[in-house]
């Protein structure tokens, strides 16, 4: 976000009428005056999704306020929501309960900074993975901060959120963050913001290991004499069942593959071989990785 910027958002006239429990009537559909203002700095793809469930549930999209440095992200915002985004934070964030950082790591300081003068009293839900909470206190200079680590199924509601609160977020706060993610899929809340880093690794990167598998079991497929599109369909068919199966089952996973692998037959070949190749380390090892680049991008992008 360039000093070129043009002006900021008119400011309104009213300002924000409590700390705390800024969606208390979030989802009940009635007057706009039931509705809270919430804010997103940021409007690309995860921003759009919460924005989706919001409208979805009943928030008017005139208590939606969205800045948007992006031209072309702030076309899409207006024709997929009738939202008029904002190239520039302005006074009019004051009237937002809830802020929603949607923007990349090696944005959000900039921005933050920027943002920080209209926003001390409202509560913050940030996005950005890698960022600590330690360096978005201080540069928004308030500890009512939540982080998460979304990942890219929130965009169709089948998403898996962990959750991270300071201190000073009450209980509260707590519920207007769920009721914000609500229509993304799942959360869950963690105590220790450290074990963040591990769910950026396991689930937040994660649907890239499974289209990872889907592109290898495709092409598997396709050598094997299949088409593309039967490949795709039979390996995506798969993990959604498998998936589901795992889900409703009370047992862990490993009684259900072996029930799946009798020995001698096509299962326990495949199984063995992956075994041979030490495929289940190279994938534990795959996401020690991610974990350690997580933690890098707090220091590098963080204070």
């Amino acid at each position: 976000m360039a000093s070129s910027r043009p002006a900021p958002i008119s400011p309104s006239q009213h300002g924000p009428s409590s700390q705390s429990g800024g969606l208390s009537n979030f989802g009940n559909r009635g007057s706009a005056a039931g509705h809270d203002q919430i804010a997103f700095i940021g409007g690309g793809n995860m921003a759009s999704a919460i924005i989706g469930g919001l409208i979805k549930k009943g928030v008017p999209v005139n208590h939606i306020l969205v800045v948007e440095p992006w031209a072309e992200a702030r076309a899409k915002l207006l024709a997929d929501f009738a939202i008029q985004a904002h190239e520039m934070p302005g006074p009019a964030l004051g009237q937002a309960h809830t802020v929603v950082w949607a923007v990349k790591p090696q944005m959000f300081k900039d921005a933050a900074l920027q943002t920080r003068f209209h926003t001390k009293q409202a509560l913050h839900l940030s996005v950005a993975a890698g960022i600590r909470s330690d360096s978005i206190a201080k540069w928004l200079d308030t500890e009512r901060i939540v982080r998460a680590m979304p990942n890219t199924p929130a965009l169709i509601g089948k998403g898996m959120t962990a959750l991270f609160a300071r201190p000073a977020v009450t209980e509260a706060d707590r519920l207007v963050i769920e009721k914000v993610l609500a229509a993304t899929g799942e959360n869950l809340w963690v105590d220790i913001e450290s074990q963040l880093d591990a769910v950026t690794a396991l689930s937040g990167s994660g649907p890239a290991y499974i289209f990872y598998f889907i592109e290898a079991m495709t092409q598997a497929g396709a050598d094997m004499g299949l088409s593309r599109d039967q490949a795709h369909r039979l390996a995506v068919g798969t993990f959604v069942g498998a998936s589901a199966l795992a889900r409703a089952s009370n047992e862990p996973p490993e009684i259900l593959r072996q029930r799946v692998t009798s020995k001698g037959g096509t299962t326990h070949a495949a199984i063995t071989s992956m075994d041979q190749d030490g495929l289940k380390n190279t994938f534990m090892r795959a996401l020690h990785a991610a974990k350690h680049r997580a933690r890098e991008l707090g220091d590098e992008f963080g204070d």
